[in-house]
């Protein structure tokens, strides 16, 4: 009977607890972990005022407050960074982060995806270290970028925040297809798609896979074989159902094309940024300029094989279409630059080694741009292009704890960028060398 009257009252206290609460409260969250990091000055990429003396306030993952520095409760973790100019974290709209330069041609048949993968997570340090600690990856075999960016996303691996486009849709035998293999291997892309109905299926395919953003080939390209620069790929009709069926599911859509023609389709058709656009003429420019469509340049890339040429391994076919792109295509993005076409900072790393990224504000200077535009492009524009605004790109409340720091003034010597010393993303210090 004791027994009996036990288990008795042992269903009611539980009817109660779950009723009342009583006795079930869950244990307090542990407060989140607040660091202040005390900037001797910080660059409002904004307004391009440098502010001195600041704390930057950084619960979790955030950024609670910046104003100036005061006395810190005693609780947080302090970084002081007093002789340092802080800017939020960089951002590199166009990488291939899980290819390296050897990778081209021939050589790059004999690597495997799951290999592809292993490099991308060297790569993705190298690239985070480097101070950029947003990318857009545009084209990737086999989803390695998809496995690269959850494999950071869960903390397994360092790496900057990733949106990735797995492969990138290709007309048969256009760039971003197959094209080293003879008749008798019936190879093709992943991305390969022709016709309204087959890339409207390839878009949803590659959504299922884990894309976040879709990445097209309207034109020809330099690293491929068989292919022309500037001949358009994808009709204009099937790029405006590429557009449609990705902007429907929510996807950005960014396409590679250096022809006038492409990058007037592609930007006639809806997408969200054009690549390169090194062959472009005044027609396409001001396609550009209409459209409002983002020009992610990647120029710098050609000053690196320019220097290095003697010792690059590019194929003849591509070292052919280099030298063509070379002679112009710095030239037309001074034009677009000129006319008002917004530009994102996007690099083409892995067509030159990675870590090099910050390389690309020098360029964008040296053709116009404002040190404080160059900055602009790769941080506020970034996270524009990005559909992160609301996250990256500036140092504000409520935005991810993002931040790098240099010595001297980025806005007097742009190439203060390319040796950033200090790295933090989402609150976690990834590099310090004021700290040594």
């Amino acid at each position: 009977m004791n027994r009996k009257i036990a288990v008795a009252c042992l269903g009611l206290w539980i009817l109660l607890a779950v009723t009342y609460g009583v006795g079930f409260q869950a244990p307090p969250e542990p407060a989140a972990k607040r660091i202040v990091v005390r900037a001797g000055r910080l660059l409002e990429v904004k307004t391009g005022k440098t502010l001195t003396d600041q704390a930057i306030v950084i619960e979790g993952d955030k950024i609670v407050s910046v104003g100036p520095a005061g006395t810190a409760s005693a609780s947080a973790t302090i970084i002081n960074l007093p002789n340092a100019t802080v800017l939020p974290g960089l951002i590199d709209a166009h990488t291939h982060i899980t290819f390296d330069p050897g990778q081209v041609g021939y050589s790059g048949l004999g690597v495997s995806i799951p290999r592809e993968a292993l490099v991308g997570a060297k790569n993705a340090r190298i690239t985070l270290e480097a101070g950029f600690t947003t990318v857009r990856n545009v084209g990737a075999r086999g989803f390695s970028d998809v496995a690269l960016r959850d494999a950071i996303n869960a903390g397994d691996v360092p790496g900057p925040r990733m949106l990735v486009s797995g492969p990138a849709l290709s007309i048969t035998g256009g760039h971003c297809d197959n094209n080293l293999l003879p008749f008798e291997y019936h190879s093709s892309s992943e991305g390969a798609a022709d016709g309204i109905e087959a890339v409207q299926h390839k878009v949803r395919e590659i959504i299922k896979y884990g894309a976040d953003v879709i990445k097209i080939c309207a034109t020809g390209g330099v690293m491929s074989k068989g292919d022309d620069p500037n001949t358009s790929q994808f009709t204009l009709e099937e790029m405006k159902a590429i557009v449609a069926e990705a902007h429907r599911l929510g996807r950005k859509v960014a396409a590679h094309a250096h022809g006038a023609q492409g990058v007037s389709w592609a930007s006639e058709a809806g997408v969200d940024s054009v690549e390169h656009g090194h062959l472009m003429d005044d027609a396409s420019i001001a396609a550009l300029k209409k459209n409002g469509t983002y020009l992610v340049p990647t120029l710098y890339l050609m000053d690196w094989h320019r220097e290095n040429a003697a010792r690059s391994n590019v194929p003849e076919y591509s070292r052919r279409k280099m030298e063509m792109v070379m002679q112009v295509g710095q030239k037309n993005v001074k034009k677009a630059m000129a006319a008002g076409v917004k530009i994102a900072l996007g690099t083409d790393a892995a067509v030159y080694p990675h870590g090099l990224n910050a390389h690309e504000f020098g360029v964008y200077v040296r053709l116009g741009m404002t040190p404080l535009q160059a900055i602009q492009s790769g941080t506020l524009n970034g996270a524009e292009l990005l559909g992160w605004s609301d996250k990256i790109g500036t140092i504000e409340a409520g935005k991810w704890a993002d931040i790098v720091a240099v010595d001297g003034d980025p806005l007097q010597d742009m190439s203060t960028l390319e040796h950033v010393k200090f790295v933090m993303k989402g609150g976690a210090v990834v590099k310090n060398e004021y700290g040594k």
